[in-house]
């Protein structure tokens, strides 16, 4: 066989690539809260969906991750995008489920006591409810789209540890940052229980939480809805750490 031939053969045999549908589904990390996103929904051309959407160019993209949502509303409205053809699906959620606001509101405006009661009662819906919601969402995600590569990427510590002049105490910081570290092992089991990826995104942030040098959160800022938020580099970092794992 010559070698044109042998060319043009290898050509033909090799498949066509397959065009990427993404969805992206979950709350206001997902959404983009916090770089400058509009809407009811608050949802950002700097999140990271936006950015995978825009490295990548999939045949298809839903943006359905909104701010407030919780497990239910996933599995309630965002859930719809999904379909047989859809091949990678993304999802942040669980936050607002525990009391995120909640937690955030007692810990800037009340004592460090307060503040740890807050994050304990947290830590009780994570420890007793979050396993049961967060495998019913990835079970029914896996079951409406048997094809996708399904990524569920957490949230990272808000704080860094050390001197934060202005900022919370010690205390409160360190309550908030273990509330932080329970999510991420029950979600991390939950989507392993799944068979879906799971991307802890605590190591990409450290450093990098209010009070470090180069924050990628931002602490309590107007508008009020961006606090405790990503910024532009925080989504930045959440896409490259997608990146790593697709």
């Amino acid at each position: 066989m010559g070698i044109a031939a042998a060319l043009v053969l290898s050509l033909v045999m090799v498949p066509a690539p397959v065009a990427q549908e993404y969805v992206a589904l979950g709350d206001s990390y997902a959404a983009g809260v916090g770089t400058g996103g509009t809407g009811e929904c608050g949802r950002s051309d700097a999140a990271y969906p936006r950015l995978w959407e825009k490295a990548h160019a999939p045949a298809d993209f839903v943006f359905a991750a909104c701010s407030g949502a919780v497990v239910q509303d996933v599995l309630d409205g965002q859930m719809a995008s999904l379909s047989s053809e859809t091949t990678l699906v993304t999802v942040t959620v669980g936050g607002n489920d525990v009391g995120f606001v909640d937690v955030m509101t007692t810990c800037t405006l009340s004592s460090d006591r307060a503040c740890e009661q807050a994050a304990g009662r947290a830590g009780e819906v994570i420890r007793g409810e979050m396993p049961g919601r967060l495998g019913r969402l990835l079970g029914a995600v896996v079951d409406r789209a048997p094809a996708a590569d399904v990524v569920v990427l957490g949230y990272p510590r808000l704080f860094e540890t050390g001197v934060c002049v202005g900022g919370l105490s010690e205390a409160k910081r360190a309550a908030v940052n273990s509330g932080a570290d329970l999510l991420a092992e029950v979600t991390a089991e939950a989507a392993a229980a799944a068979g879906v990826e799971f991307v802890d995104v605590r190591g990409v942030f450290a450093g990098h939480g209010v009070c470090g040098v180069e924050p990628w959160v931002h602490a309590v800022t107007l508008p009020v809805g961006d606090s405790y938020h990503p910024n532009r580099l925080g989504q930045g970092g959440y896409f490259r750490a997608l990146e790593g794992a697709v």
